[in-house]
């Protein structure tokens, strides 16, 4: 997938606000655009990641993974084995029952590796599996919340 078609439109947008507002105006957005061209691609690059987390939950046991290829994404589908049963889908979706929980889970050694086994070959951490099979095992949606920026930065208009 190409950023570049979609940072070139924000460009764009932002330079034909920039020239209503006058030549002052047009003059900081135009020495604006350059440092904002990381940002735009760091916010499309977690928007995609969410929304990949957020497919993998409803593929699940299949997944979607978000990697990169220079500058740009690309993404892998992994589908589920035939071996594999489909998740039913949720009679109604499930809210959001906050903050992420820890549980102690001892799985007999012989089990352990063999989820360890299939998250390996899933591309997935321990973890991640786990909550994709307990969630297709439930036949419900997990509640994906948001991310938190990493930028520390303020939004570009707030």
């Amino acid at each position: 997938m190409q950023l570049n078609v979609y940072v070139d439109r924000l460009r764009e947008e932002f330079a034909a606000a920039a020239e209503a507002a006058g030549d002052d105006v047009r003059d900081v957005a135009e020495r604006l655009v350059t440092p904002l061209d990381a940002a735009t691609r760091l916010v499309l690059l977690e928007a995609l990641a969410a929304a990949t987390e957020e497919i993998t939950l409803d593929l699940a046991p299949g997944s979607v993974h978000l990697r990169l290829r220079g500058r740009d994404p690309d993404f892998v589908v992994t589908q589920a084995t035939e071996t594999t049963p489909a998740p039913a889908a949720p009679a109604e979706p499930e809210t959001h029952d906050g903050p992420s929980a820890r549980v102690n889970f001892r799985p007999p050694e012989s089990l352990k590796t063999r989820i360890e086994e299939a998250a390996s070959r899933d591309g997935l951490s321990v973890n991640t599996w786990l909550v994709r099979a307990a969630t297709a095992a439930l036949g419900t949606r997990a509640d994906a919340a948001p991310r938190p920026t990493t930028t520390g930065r303020a939004g570009w208009f707030g």
